[in-house]
C-alpha cells in the first residue's frame, strides 16, 4: 500500500457507498511520507458527515495518525457522533481514541479508525436503522 493509493480507495468508496448522497473534497494531500484527506459528505437519509484524516505508510501498513470524523443532522444542528484521537481525555480507556455521542459532553473510549473503516461503520449504523 501506498499513500496514493490509500486516497484512491478513499475516492472509490465515497463514490460507490449507497449512503452518500454527494460530497466535497476540501483537501487533499501527498507530502513526503504523510498524507492528509478531507471532505464534506451528504447522506442520503441528510445527515453530514466531515472526514478529516492524517496518515501514513509503515512497513506497508497504512498509519492513522490523527482524524476527526464529525456526523451530524443535514440541518447541522444536532450532533449525532464525532470520533477523534485529540489528546484531551487521559483517564479514558484506550486513550487517545474515544468518540463524542449526542452532545460534546458525552465521551466514550474508542478505537483509531480510519476513513474507509469509519465510512463502513455509519453505512451499519444507517442501514441497520
Amino acid at each position: 500500500m501506498n499513500l496514493q493509493n490509500y486516497i484512491e480507495m478513499i475516492k472509490y468508496k465515497l463514490n460507490s457507498s449507497l449512503i452518500i448522497d454527494s460530497f466535497q473534497i476540501i483537501d487533499e494531500r501527498i507530502l513526503f511520507n504523510r498524507g492528509y484527506f478531507r471532505a464534506r459528505l451528504i447522506l442520503k437519509n441528510e445527515d453530514f458527515l466531515e472526514i478529516a484524516e492524517s496518515f501514513t505508510v509503515i512497513d506497508n501498513r497504512l498509519v492513522t495518525l490523527s482524524y476527526r470524523y464529525q456526523w451530524m443532522t443535514g440541518n447541522k444542528q444536532q450532533f449525532k457522533k464525532r470520533w477523534d484521537n485529540v489528546e484531551h481525555f487521559p483517564d479514558l480507556s484506550n486513550f487517545p481514541h474515544h468518540v463524542h455521542v449526542g452532545n460534546e459532553s458525552v465521551v466514550n473510549p474508542s478505537k483509531s479508525r480510519n476513513i474507509l473503516q469509519i465510512l463502513t461503520l455509519i453505512e451499519n449504523e444507517i442501514q441497520n436503522k
